[in-house]
């Protein structure tokens, strides 16, 4: 089993913004495969069911990006699954916009959710599938809870389509496939 974790704020306000698109991928996930995120439990939104014959949770944490680590290491107990066998998508600002960047494993490098994450499940060896949102031009908080400018949609969308179509890959084909695939289409 794998539990597929999209990152981002819970609450109407929060829907578009920067930080969300990982539960924006979460969403089209669900949507591609029929799965609906729609149960309330272990401090998540969460929806189980198949991504090509493989049993997966969907899960969106409900306890702001700050403390994710709350939700996904409870996610983790309760199905008893390690580390290696959860994929985080994120937000990034030290990408470009439609920008993506899967890793195997590493460090927060600087974004909180992760870094809780990390704290909470006392490794960093998690795959991760991370989304370009562009440098903040402004203060970092007010950047990352901003709704993206309607000239940045078409990205948006194509950027979430790709993260989904690379978390698929990583099921179906190996975290190493899925990076030399869409790490290098995305240097482009």
């Amino acid at each position: 089993m794998k539990i597929i974790i999209g990152l981002g704020n819970p609450g109407r306000q929060y829907q578009g913004t920067r930080h969300n698109v990982g539960y924006m991928t979460l969403d089209l996930l669900g949507k591609r495969h029929g799965i609906p995120v729609r149960s309330r439990r272990l401090r998540a939104l969460v929806g189980q069911g198949q991504i090509d014959g493989r049993q997966v949770i969907l899960a969106k944490p409900l306890t702001f990006m700050n403390l994710s680590g709350q939700a996904v290491s409870a996610l983790v107990r309760n199905y008893r699954v390690t580390p290696e066998d959860i994929i985080v998508i994120s937000d990034d600002v030290n990408l470009d916009l439609g920008r993506l960047r899967i890793r195997a494993r590493g460090s927060a490098g600087g974004h909180k959710g992760l870094k809780s994450i990390i704290h909470d499940l006392g490794s960093e060896d998690f795959p991760r599938v991370r989304i370009g949102v562009g440098a903040p031009e402004r203060d970092m908080v007010d950047y990352v809870l901003s709704r993206f400018r309607r000239s940045e949609l078409p990205a948006v969308r194509e950027v979430v389509e790709r993260a989904a179509s690379a978390v698929e890959m990583v099921l179906q084909e190996g975290i190493d496939q899925a990076m030399n695939v869409f790490n290098a289409s995305s240097a482009e």
